[in-house]
């Protein structure tokens, strides 16, 4: 079973950066498509980007030009480099998996980005 293991969260200021991870344990298959989407208090998971297997891009309009999400060549992991954060990124940012047959998974625990002064 696929368990998606989430970190890098923290507080910061805004205008701040910060790196999350996602390791994908429980597998020997290369996953393709990967990502993240974010829970802010109150509010529907939203998507916030994703890069398949061949390294193809996607993101929110709301972090384009801020964010950037890439992957391990060899380890099924993911990485989002967040860079001049708003109070508005406030939210669990959790990972995201395509399995093979099309079934997606996401991280339980989620790691917590706080933006705030």
């Amino acid at each position: 079973q696929v368990q998606l293991v989430e970190s890098g969260g923290g507080l910061v200021q805004p205008g701040g950066s910060l790196r999350l991870s996602c390791e994908a344990r429980g597998t020997l298959i290369r996953l393709d498509t990967m990502g993240w989407y974010r829970q802010a208090p109150g509010k529907e998971r939203e998507f916030v980007a994703i890069i398949s297997g061949g390294g193809h891009t996607a993101y929110a309009d709301s972090v384009k030009g801020r964010f950037s999400v890439s992957r391990h060549k060899i380890k099924n992991e993911v990485y989002l480099q967040m860079d001049n954060l708003r109070s508005e990124d406030t939210a669990v940012y959790y990972c995201s998996a395509r399995l093979p047959g099309n079934r997606v998974v996401y991280g339980n625990e989620g790691t917590q980005v706080t933006v705030s002064s």
